[in-house]
């Protein structure tokens, strides 16, 4: 019982869950909008890389962030060219890009660092910790949610954001009347294609965040294939939650405590590999129990909506 009463666990779980949560957020507006983004594992590969060069190479670790932002905004737009413009299969897209970010990372790895597997640099600076007033000095809770990055705060404040935008406000319901009924909101003079563009750059800008996070926040270095799947997690995450922002929050805490847990567990001397697979074997779970088959009608109505 004291396990899990242990203040530290859920706090290694807010920061966990901070990059599945913001590559959800972004499946979640993509999907909104009818289009099915598969290439959210890529996109935070892209991210997390893209975020230890901007800091290599500027020393400052908010335009390494920036830096991120840009560089998975240009894969968003490639994805977003072929699916929309050229009405690609969105499905193979985003599969396609999640080859080539595994690919480029790798290869830009040995080209621009010269190193393989890994980079790290001991006089690299990760993101700022920050303690909240008061708050930090409220016994247990503080230890809990005190001592972040920004980023982590971000991410919780985003859900609340994107929950009021999507409906309260009458460009969310543009949004959502776009991904619905995509031949109606035409008719109503929407301009579909260009809401579906700005659906898949801001997925991508939260992709970005999520590497961040990933590479600067939650350690402070890089290596091949570091999102371990987080991006197939984050998807699942978007379909539990049903696209709703506070849905997709809940169902990524889930897999965020699941993935801090797994690490807490490899000091009880249990196999390392083992306690790896907690993460994973809840998503496989989470799949069999999951009974609507919304997201099966998104992955059609992607390649339907586009066109």
């Amino acid at each position: 019982m004291d396990f899990f009463l242990d203040a530290s666990l859920y706090a290694s779980t807010l920061r966990m869950v901070t990059p599945i949560l913001l590559a959800a957020l972004g499946g979640a507006i993509c999907a909104r909008v009818g289009l099915f983004n598969v290439g959210l594992e890529g996109l935070i590969l892209i991210g997390a890389f893209s975020a230890i060069v901007g800091n290599h190479f500027t020393g400052n670790v908010f335009a390494a962030v920036l830096f991120a932002i840009l560089c998975t905004l240009i894969f968003s737009m490639i994805f977003s060219f072929m699916s929309i413009h050229l009405k690609a299969n969105v499905i193979v897209v985003g599969i396609a890009l999640n080859f080539l970010a595994l690919g480029l990372t790798t290869f830009s790895l040995r080209a621009v660092f010269d190193v393989k597997g890994a980079y790290y640099n001991k006089d690299m600076v990760g993101l700022p910790k920050w303690d909240v007033p008061i708050l930090k000095d409220i016994p247990w809770l503080g230890e809990i949610l005190s001592g972040h990055s920004p980023l982590v705060y971000l991410s919780f404040v985003l859900v609340i954001a994107l929950q009021l935008f999507f409906f309260k406000t009458v460009t969310g319901f543009r949004l959502l009347a776009s991904g619905e009924n995509p031949t109606a909101a035409k008719s109503l003079g929407i301009k579909v294609s260009r809401i579906q563009y700005g659906a898949v750059l801001m997925c991508g800008a939260l992709c970005g965040l999520a590497g961040a996070q990933l590479s600067l926040g939650n350690v402070t270095m890089f290596t091949e294939g570091m999102t371990s799947g987080r991006g197939f997690i984050a998807l699942v995450a978007t379909m539990l939650g049903q696209s709703n922002p506070i849905g997709v929050a809940g169902s990524s805490l889930l897999f965020g405590f699941m993935d801090a847990l797994s690490i807490r567990l490899q000091g009880f001397a249990l196999p390392t590999h083992f306690t790896m697979m907690l993460p994973y074997i809840v998503t496989i779970a989470a799949m069999l129990f999951f009974k609507d088959k919304g997201y099966m009608q998104e992955a059609r109505k992607s390649n339907e909506s586009s066109r």
